[in-house]
């Protein structure tokens, strides 16, 4: 017999070689019918493979992630038996699943190939599932793995066996079709009722310009149809939230190839959206102790090497800046941090001062490969809301828990409610390429873990994540269409203190090394706006949006009056313009729903004669007539953060 753990802490015992799937049926037939895979000490394993030792086990089914992974692997193998169904003598590359769906990259030959053609495949697969094939596991020798391929004639294969492992290598059968693949797979294609092709692209072989460029095809399945319907609602919901449309539309940013790729441009509108965050959060900051710095956009060379960010960056950082001075390189800054080092060591300090907490929204950049650059959520120059904490090594928690603070503080200001925080760790099989004692890394791992443990945080725990310097603490936010963001990020580093050679002196008057926390609740304006755009489909908080009002004159008999109720409204600090177009009132309401204006105050004859506005809400129509006095009240009440 072995023992098996369950998630809850409960222990079964179970006859050796017993599987997932007959655990789950010992648990519940409902529970049996949605396993599709299941997590044994760690890996995951097909929920049919036997159990031969004791174990931990975990039963994973859609509604887990590694579920959902499985269940897009297996259906990247669907395609590909459909595909060689249709189109014999198709030879293939690597299929895996990615976050929404899977793709697999193909090699048709001369064969002509486009989204034409998904119609077919999508009812070859549903074919194909409904006689639900089970997925087949065999462990082959490298030499009969090599014959197989090779009488195939699949030189993509070929060239994946040449870096496997003799006794690692194996195939997975479902129905006519066989792979190379490690797996691992859902238990039979039955459970795929939903199919959707959803794009094709071009894709070098290993990602190797100068080798053969295949056809990758991208698609997404669903074990209900219901969902398919739901995500492509979804889909289309997206489109009409891209912050790049969004951003157009709104007069919010804009880029220039003359300027160059990567680097936005505020516009009016956008500039002041970006000023209130920034003072938003620049008020809480004061509250909480920080002071106010400010770093020059360029650095030294040797401000980099000292900081480690050189050795890990340089290469694939802007080129140095050379002086006329012989040998003198300046570089455009990464990163604040090293700054921040440097303005700590500009007087003596005392384990009285600490904890110091220098904050600045500083403009840093960093060269994104163009192919990687994507409105605001990926560019070259970016504004991080950063801050640096120096303290005592009895202070980091106690610190890191009041930056928790802060970060939830901006989450739900801006109605982000659904979030996790993911404990980024090192990657224990490469510790190499991180820099740093063992001792330090293991003390600034149990702070963050003890803290955000401290302060109920739902987390996760992700290794190989870490920065090179020290692990952190990462914000994932999901948005209103439960799409998945990082934000804000905290970060315990006992190493560059200790490269900068930061000091202060202790109670007992001998020499300390100070630790630093790092942290960036919105990460960078750039990427905080863009998703938040996104989240709120352009319709911002009251007390963030552009414009809070937009008078609207039925004619130009009434501008006179509508200039008096700006100017009023301007006075009370409530923020708004006026449409003098001459266009028809109904005209002047549907763009001003278009532009998303949170106010619409429509004034005609009854309206200046009373000395009253008539009030439209955006999305939600009228609410009646309403003195100045009233209006403002309704305005200060709804904006106050």
């Amino acid at each position: 017999m072995i023992n098996i753990t369950l998630p809850d802490g409960s222990v079964r015992q179970y006859e050796k070689g017993t599987t997932a799937h007959q655990i789950a049926l010992s648990i519940s037939e409902g529970l049996a019918r949605n396993v599709l895979a299941a997590e044994v000490n760690g890996e995951i394993r097909d929920a049919s493979r036997p159990i031969e030792n004791d174990a931990t086990v975990k039963l994973l089914t859609w509604n887990d992630a590694d579920g959902k992974s499985t269940f897009w692997h297996s259906s990247a193998h669907l395609m590909a038996e459909a595909l060689e169904a249709l189109y014999p003598g198709t030879k293939f590359g690597i299929g895996p699943a990615i976050e929404t769906g899977f793709y697999y990259d193909v090699d048709f030959g001369d064969r002509e190939f486009s989204s034409d053609d998904f119609k077919a495949i999508e009812n070859k697969m549903l074919e194909l599932a409904k006689q639900k094939e089970t997925f087949e596991r065999k462990a082959v020798s490298k030499q009969d793995a090599i014959s197989y391929f090779k009488e195939k004639g699949d030189e993509y294969k070929l060239d994946l066996l040449e870096g496997l492992e003799d006794g690692k290598i194996t195939f997975y059968t479902q129905g006519s079709f066989t792979d190379l693949c490690r797996g691992p797979h859902i238990p039979n294609t039955g459970f795929i009722k939903a199919v959707k092709l959803m794009n094709v692209a071009g894709a070098y072989w290993r990602g190797d310009e100068s080798r053969k460029q295949l056809t990758r095809i991208y698609g997404v399945t669903f074990p209900k149809a219901s969902e398919l319907t739901e995500y492509l609602h979804m889909i289309e919901e997206a489109k009409k939230r891209d912050h790049r449309k969004l951003g157009k539309e709104l007069e919010l940013f804009a880029f220039s190839e003359k300027v160059g790729m990567g680097l936005p441009l505020w516009l009016p509108k956008g500039a002041a959206l970006r000023e209130r965050l920034v003072q938003f959060l620049t008020r809480a900051q004061v509250k909480m102790g920080y002071e106010q710095v400010v770093t020059p956009h360029i650095g030294h060379k040797n401000l980099y090497v000292t900081s480690g960010h050189y050795e890990k960056y340089g290469k694939d950082a802007f080129q140095p800046i050379r002086t006329p001075q012989e040998g003198e390189e300046f570089f455009l800054k990464p990163m604040n941090c090293p700054h921040h080092c440097e303005i700590y060591k500009t007087k003596p300090r005392s384990y009285k001062d600490l904890p110091l907490r220098f904050a600045e929204f500083g403009t840093v950049y960093r060269y994104e490969q163009s192919g990687e650059l994507h409105g605001l959520t990926r560019v070259r120059g970016f504004t991080q809301d950063d801050a640096h904490l120096f303290c005592r090594p009895d202070q980091v928690k106690e610190e890191f828990k009041k930056v928790i603070d802060l970060v939830l503080y901006v989450f739900r200001s801006l109605g982000f409610d659904s979030y996790i925080a993911q404990v980024s760790l090192r990657d224990p099989d490469n510790k190499a390429k991180y820099i740093g004692s063992e001792e330090n890394w293991l003390l600034a791992e149990a702070a963050i873990i003890e803290a955000a443990d401290e302060k109920g945080l739902p987390t996760v725990v992700e290794y190989g994540e870490a920065a090179f310097y020290g692990p952190k603490l990462d914000f994932m936010v999901r948005d209103a269409l439960g799409r998945k963001w990082q934000l804000g990020t905290i970060q315990v580093d006992y190493n560059l203190p200790e490269r900068f050679e930061l000091e202060y002196t202790g109670s007992d008057n001998l020499k300390h090394r100070p630790v630093m926390i790092h942290r960036a609740p919105f990460g960078s304006l750039e990427r905080f706006i863009a998703v938040l755009i996104e989240h709120c489909a352009g319709k911002f908080p009251l007390w963030l949006s552009p414009e809070q009002f937009i008078i609207l004159p039925i004619s130009e008999k009434y501008e006179d009056y509508a200039k008096k109720v700006s100017d009023d409204l301007n006075n009370s600090d409530i923020r708004g313009l006026i449409d003098f177009r001459d266009e028809k009132i109904g005209r002047k309401i549907r763009d001003a729903e278009v532009k998303k204006i949170p106010y619409m105050l429509i004034i005609g004859e009854k309206e200046s004669a009373e000395g009253k506005v008539s009030v439209r809400k955006h999305g939600e129509g009228d609410l009646g007539e309403m003195t100045l006095q009233e209006f403002s009240e309704l305005i200060i009440k709804e904006v106050t953060v």
